[in-house]
């Protein structure tokens, strides 16, 4: 038990029978006296806990909107690798910052989830069509430079990029645009417009996650990802990765019905390799 800073809670247990039916002759009511047990909680894990607690934040953006929100996972001066977790179209919700929390643990990093459409959440696929088709992209790309910006500001040496369907194109997109900012971009099943941003323009690090039975065509379907790698190798562009799973579009959200655990684990076990490769400390 001296391994750990504890706080120590004393808690007793103890059932008093009913009945005395079945008490041996030498029974005294002091005999039912529960025995004291010690509850330890490590101080450490009651940091890691309040650490992982996703906290509010509002920051500078040149967004057209103003400021941007969302929420920070960890601590910027104890996780000097950043992480920035683009939402998917649903928006800035439980799910998402589940996630977030998730990935900080694991990955062992710091986190920011950014709230792309200012509160709004839908929950139901008609809604998310509307935020998403509302979205300002541009804008959206520029609040992405903002967090990372807003990261360094607090501690964090160096800052990446992931993000998921919605999420995954603006992450490929701030790869383009926000070099000076990003220093790599891990985005799942999702590629942006090109006239939101010419991907053969690429040159920090990208680690792509895409799902081969993926039908949303266009966007990220088998068709537009294999289009994609060539287009990119054509290109020549440098540190670029691709991995591909048996699975469906938005196949790491355990609320969606395509939601793969094997591929995802898979998937954040490169990225979180990936992270701690190109946001080293040590890496010039």
């Amino acid at each position: 038990m001296g391994v750990f800073a504890t706080l120590r809670n004393t808690v007793r247990f103890g059932v008093f029978p009913k009945s005395g039916k079945f008490l041996p002759s030498s029974f005294s009511p002091t005999s039912l006296e529960a025995p004291r047990r010690t509850l330890i909680i490590s101080a450490p894990l009651c940091r890691m806990a309040a650490e992982l607690t996703p906290r509010r934040v509002t920051f500078p953006s040149q967004n057209s909107l103003g400021d941007a929100h969302g929420v920070v996972i960890g601590d910027p001066k104890k996780t000097p690798s950043a992480l920035i977790v683009v939402h998917e179209w649903w928006g800035m919700n439980e799910q998402i910052q589940d996630e977030g929390k998730e990935i900080a643990r694991d990955g062992n990093l710091t986190v920011l989830v950014p709230d792309m459409y200012r509160g709004k959440v839908a929950d139901n696929r008609e809604d998310a069509g509307h935020l998403m088709g509302g979205l300002d992209w541009k804008g959206a790309v520029k609040d992405i430079a903002a967090a990372a910006q807003y990261l360094k500001s607090q501690g964090c040496a160096k800052v990446g990029v992931t993000g998921f369907c919605m999420g995954g194109a603006l992450s490929f997109a701030a790869a383009v645009h926000c070099a000076g900012d990003i220093s790599a971009a891990a985005p799942f099943y999702g590629i942006p417009n090109p006239q939101l941003a010419d991907l053969t323009k690429l040159t920090i690090p990208v680690q792509a996650h895409f799902g081969e039975l993926d039908d949303i065509a266009g966007f990220s379907s088998p068709a537009d990802y294999n289009e994609l790698r060539e287009r990119l190798a054509a290109a020549n562009v440098p540190s670029y990765e691709m991995f591909t799973y048996p699975a469906g579009h938005g196949f790491t959200n355990p609320k969606n019905d395509n939601y793969n655990k094997e591929a995802t684990t898979l998937a954040l076990s490169r990225v979180y390799a990936f992270m701690s490769k190109h946001l080293s400390q040590n890496k010039l």
